[in-house]
């Protein structure tokens, strides 16, 4: 017994050391490597968050973490699918990508990604497996994405001018009927507008157990009609009676604080502190989730099969799922998105947030359905 436990410490430490051999090699072969990633530009305090993890990859490691900021990561799914069909397979265009849901799931199906990786990460070690991490809207990521934060869909309101906000969307409706041209949500298939249309379901249908299985045609007349049947009455006492809509997140903000709307919406539970410490938003406004809970996802960091700098995109992934990195970006005055990391390991306000409770995404196939749907309904 003693020879076997002797025999397994020693594997053991030749795994540990070839694991870390092996990491060394990926730093030096990153160093002097441009990393394209494609992420959401919409948001200033993401925006500045990633320009300081630049300037961090540079100094640290020698990569330099170029943001290339698309409005949808579907635009990038796009280009990938086009560089699989011309056979591009090195130096692709794209070296990193934030993703989750319908897009992931599409990468994945059409042998878009590089991997799998994320345990050969010296920081995966620090994540909180107890979160499903493992799992996307439902799809298993084998280690095809790495977690890097977690999102959750709230709605902010000034206490001063609303101090009881709706806490269903049966009572959202009704106080759109009572203060008509007030209310509002981002056009689809703009992600939080999306976001509210899928959480919005939810509550109509009780959380209809197809939702959690890839939707099919006659599921999808049958599950939906509360939906629309919802939305035309809503459309016609929201803002700009349903004709327009905000064009995403930073929108519903400023005409929040600009009187407009008594209701912002955000996948972040934590954007109105961030808001607030830049002057966007009034410190009498706060956040807050429906009574059933928030719509909740992770999001991840993946690598494209055929990108320029896969070592790079390793490197700075790895950076971002640090202690330092994650307790940054968690802070409630940087850009406050909750930490995928143990909670030991942070610093500062990333330590303390809290989460509202979760409601689960549908069936990634759910959510171009709805918005197909909605385009055809609406969107003219």
């Amino acid at each position: 017994m003693t020879r076997f436990i002797t025999l397994f410490t020693s594997l053991l430490v030749a795994f540990s050391s070839l694991a870390a051999d092996n990491w060394t090699q990926v730093v030096e072969k990153a160093k002097g490597q441009t990393v394209y990633f494609h992420a959401w530009g919409g948001s200033q305090e993401i925006n500045n968050y990633l320009r300081w993890a630049s300037s961090e990859l540079e100094r640290q490691y020698g990569v330099t973490l170029k943001h290339v900021k698309v409005t949808d990561i579907a635009e990038t799914t796009t280009r990938l699918i086009a560089e699989k069909a011309a056979d591009k397979n090195s130096g692709g265009s794209v070296d990193m990508v934030w993703i989750n849901g319908e897009n992931f799931k599409s990468m994945k199906n059409n042998a878009l990604l590089y991997g799998p990786f994320v345990e050969s990460l010296p920081n995966w070690q620090y994540v909180d497996k107890s979160l499903p991490v493992d799992s996307d809207f439902s799809e298993p990521t084998l280690g095809l994405e790495a977690p890097w934060g977690v999102g959750q869909l709230v709605f902010i309101h000034d206490t001063t001018t609303l101090n009881n906000p709706p806490a269903s969307f049966s009572e959202l409706l009704s106080y759109a009927k009572a203060y008509p041209n007030r209310v509002s949500y981002p056009r689809p298939p703009e992600f939080h507008g999306t976001s509210f249309l899928k959480a919005l379901l939810i509550e109509l249908t009780n959380n209809d157990p197809s939702l959690a299985k890839p939707v099919s045609e006659a599921q999808f007349d049958a599950v939906t009609a509360s939906l629309w049947q919802y939305l035309d009455e809503f459309h016609t006492v929201a803002w700009r009676q349903g004709k327009q809509f905000p064009a995403g997140t930073a929108e519903t903000l400023q005409l929040l604080d600009d009187g407009q709307l008594d209701l912002a919406i955000t996948f972040n539970p934590n954007a109105v502190f961030s808001a607030q410490a830049s002057g966007k938003l009034a410190p009498t406004t706060a956040s807050y989730a429906m009574e059933s809970g928030a719509l909740s996802n992770i999001h991840f960091l993946a690598i494209p099969w055929n990108a320029n700098a896969p070592e790079g995109a390793k490197v700075a992934i790895n950076f971002l799922l640090s202690p330092e990195a994650q307790s940054r970006k968690g802070d409630l005055n940087v850009w406050g998105d909750p930490s995928v990391l143990k909670n030991e390991v942070l610093q500062g306000s990333a330590k303390n947030t809290t989460l509202f409770k979760s409601v689960a995404e549908p069936h990634p196939s759910w959510q171009s359905a709805l918005e197909v749907e909605w385009q055809k309904r609406y969107g003219q």
